[in-house]
């Protein structure tokens, strides 16, 4: 059994008697999340960390896994595998998740979190800490106590953003405030602060430029990297169809949407374009929701598609990865792949459905659009908005609707930035055809609850890129992209270390002030607020 299972069942011994982890040795790299579940962030760690190994010099000769809750099994194993000769251990205690998961006294748990730290990061020891998504803000304690702990030991620190707590997730404000964190000034230096040993990595290249404006050097881009080499096998392809026929009931063509089950991922626009243009396959949705606020959202969705007999498979890879096929497995057996989030921070389905070479039908996401291409990447199938007739929802109910929202969702923002906030486009017009996108889970249900035939002909001709893709779709002839050769410059895994190790050699770095890190949240939230990125899904936790 690798050393890293020993630890994790250890370790869940200890949390379960209410001490903290204390017994592990010190490390050379530790790679921090808040969780190890499916989805974008362990992807990333997944492909990444054998390269980071391979390309350090000196090399790490150990590397500890350290978060709220353990991964699934049989993930550790081809960690642990891909991580050798380095040893793979992990560190995972309940304090280290989300603290609204937990809702623990502040002071006790940042004396349990202060303490673990301090055991995974011994004084006098050479080590690196590359900690991820912590600005999501979801565990502030952490966060603060890791860059206090790293000053303290003069370890470098790698603060990668993948995504922000303000980007459409303003009820993450009064949680931070409830775990201590009482002004924007205090919550902009644990995430965005700047001591000489910290450097700051985001995934693409306009949160990059932001910080890099205001922190200088101490800041990089550092775009996700991508496995080429994944395509599933002709074998493995066939035993996922056939898994998936099983799982269905079904042998028709399947219409795929990687990712955990999130309202960002705006799922019923995704189920609309299916029923549009392929009305005879199955929308499957892969992962499971990610925290218990995303509950509501699953379980409204999947009971009215039971109702409505829509041909909709909600997280069919939830549960234990063991008797599931691989993502990219999964890619290489369906028709065709989808991408209909309102938000990302990168959009890996992008990349995997160019490296499965499966068509991709995808919303054009204007902060990731100019990096793929970049990359050399041109996708035939994408989209800004889907437009949707005002007379396929009721209209006055949804103004309403979106009215009381709104200004619920208003009331969570600081009163000296809730001026920047725009308007969000329905209640900025009268009765007018508007994006799919810009309404509540209510009225994209009533839009999907008519006739297929009816609401497309209220539709098509306010689409007409759909009309195209239709006939291309009933042909069988939708356009899959080559993988360019330019991109492995940029996505390969040699690269990727490449860029790290750059970004963590800097060494003209030095405190820059409290104002610059305010300065860079404040020019991040001017931005979040314009109306072009308020979304009714993200504006409550409920429908």
């Amino acid at each position: 059994m690798p050393a890293v299972e020993k630890i994790a069942i250890s370790s869940k011994i200890n949390r379960e008697r209410g001490k903290p982890v204390t017994h592990y040795t010190c490390v050379k790299l530790l790679v921090v999340h808040n969780h190890f579940r499916p989805g974008g962030v362990r992807r990333v760690i997944e492909l990444a960390t054998p390269h980071l190994l391979r390309a350090a010099k000196p090399g790490f000769d150990e590397v500890v896994l350290v978060g709220g809750e353990a991964p699934d099994e049989a993930w550790w194993r081809r960690f642990a595998g891909q991580a050798a000769p380095a040893r793979a251990t992990g560190a995972f205690d309940r304090s280290l998740g989300y603290w609204s998961e937990r809702r623990a006294r502040p002071d006790a748990m940042r004396r349990r979190i202060r303490n673990l730290l301090e055991s995974l990061i011994p004084a006098g020891r050479e080590c690196v800490v590359w900690a991820h998504n912590q600005s999501l803000g979801r565990n502030l304690i952490l966060t603060q106590e890791l860059q206090r702990l790293c000053a303290e030991r003069r370890v470098k620190l790698v603060l990668h953003h993948h995504d922000w707590w303000f980007d459409n997730r303003w009820q993450r404000w009064p949680e931070m405030r409830a775990a201590g964190f009482r002004t924007l000034k205090t919550v902009a230096q644990v995430i965005l602060g700047t001591p000489p040993n910290v450097r700051h990595a985001t995934i693409n290249r306009r949160d990059s430029r932001i910080l890099e404006a205001q922190i200088r050097k101490q800041a990089g881009w550092l775009p996700n990297p991508t496995d080429t080499g994944a395509a599933a096998s002709r074998q493995d392809t066939r035993r996922a169809r056939q898994w998936l026929a099983a799982k269905l009931d079904d042998d028709a063509p399947v219409w795929l949407l990687p990712c955990r089950l999130l309202r960002r991922k705006n799922v019923a626009e995704a189920l609309l374009i299916t029923r549009w243009l392929r009305p005879e396959s199955w929308l499957v949705s892969t992962g499971g929701t990610s925290s218990a606020e995303e509950e509501a959202y699953a379980s409204v969705l999947d009971q009215t598609a039971r109702q409505q007999g829509w041909r909709l498979r909600l997280s069919i890879l939830a549960g234990s990865e063991e008797r599931t096929p691989r993502v990219s497995e999964l890619l290489a057996a369906s028709e065709a792949v989808l991408l209909t989030s309102l938000q990302e921070g990168f959009g890996l389905p992008y990349l995997e459905a160019a490296a499965a070479r499966r068509p991709l039908i995808a919303r054009a996401l204007p902060n990731i659009m100019p990096d793929l291409r970049r990359f050399g990447f041109r996708f035939p199938h994408t989209y800004d908005e889907l437009m949707v007739a005002p007379s396929l929802f009721d209209w006055k109910k949804e103004r309403g609707r979106q009215e009381r929202l709104f200004s619920a969702w208003l009331r969570r923002i600081p009163a000296n930035r809730r001026r920047l906030a725009g308007v969000p486009e329905l209640l900025a017009g009268d009765r007018a055809p508007l994006p799919f996108s810009r309404l509540t889970l209510t009225a994209q249900l009533e839009v999907l609850s008519r006739p297929v035939e009816e609401s497309w002909e209220a539709c098509a001709r306010l689409n007409p890129f759909f009309v195209a893709w239709r006939q291309l779709a009933g042909e069988g002839r939708l356009a899959s992209v080559n993988w360019p050769a330019k991109a492995t410059q940029y996505l390969s895994g040699e690269a990727y270390a490449r860029r790290w190790n750059r970004l963590l050699a800097t060494q003209n770095a030095r405190p820059e002030g409290d104002g610059v890190a305010l300065a860079a949240q404040d020019q991040f939230i001017r931005e979040r607020l314009m109306a072009a990125n308020l979304f009714p899904l993200t504006w409550n936790t409920r429908t």
